[in-house]
């Protein structure tokens, strides 16, 4: 099940959605070109859990500020896309909702809020953590509050068919959260390696769902 758009329309052009998606593109053109190669680049500006906890200062930025840098990294093209995919489809509503700034500064406190909640379920790891999906995980959680039953269109996959399906958000975001939660429950137990941090979209989410409401200008809130 793949959303590509919804029916929501909006009344304000998304500068801001649209400069942040260009932005992730081009960091992660300059990770591909760099001559220290991918791995390097995360491990260098990557939020690493220890040390964003302990504030211990062994990589090129301070620990604090990876989380910036670690928010428009990548970790490969189909990471990227499906990324930038979901903001396109919801971020776009979430900012004519709040106004170009307020979502602006809505997005990056997501992302913020997603480094902690991954690094404090695993405080001790070293594993980088990059990628816009904890800022967008917030974006789906307040598209989940504010417009639950906005039509999204879905590719959904039957075999060698592909049908297109216009389902409620609340049905498409909340399947994607229902994902979350089971593979962040299952991660707990599993040996710890790289991979998707679970927690940093669980965090995100429900930092979008339960504060978004604060964040909505008082005439919008009326």
């Amino acid at each position: 099940m793949i959303p590509y758009k919804d029916d929501n329309p909006t009344r304000t052009f998304p500068f801001i959605t649209i400069g942040l998606i260009a932005f992730n593109i081009l960091v992660f053109l300059g990770q591909i070109a760099s001559p220290s190669g991918m791995e390097k680049i995360s491990l260098s500006y990557g939020a690493i859990p220890q040390y964003i906890l302990t504030f211990e200062n062994v990589q090129p930025l301070h620990p604090v500020l990876t989380i910036f840098s670690a928010m428009f990294m990548h970790g490969g093209i189909l990471h990227l896309a499906g990324n930038m995919l979901y903001l396109w489809i919801f971020g776009n509503n979430i900012e004519d909702k709040l106004g170009h700034v307020r979502f602006l500064v809505f997005y990056i406190f997501c992302g913020i809020v997603s480094a902690y909640a991954h690094a404090i379920t695993e405080p001790h790891s070293l594993i980088p953590m990059i990628g816009a999906s904890g800022a967008i995980s917030g974006i789906l959680g307040a598209y989940l509050l504010l417009f639950p039953r906005a039509g999204v269109y879905t590719l959904i996959f039957l075999g060698f068919f592909i049908q297109i399906v216009k389902i409620p958000a609340f049905v498409v975001i909340g399947f994607w959260a229902i994902i979350q939660f089971i593979n962040g429950l299952l991660s707990t137990g599993l040996i710890k390696e790289g991979g998707v941090a679970w927690f940093a979209h669980i965090g995100g989410f429900l930092t979008g769902l339960l504060t978004i409401k604060l964040w909505l200008p008082k005439k919008a809130y009326r």
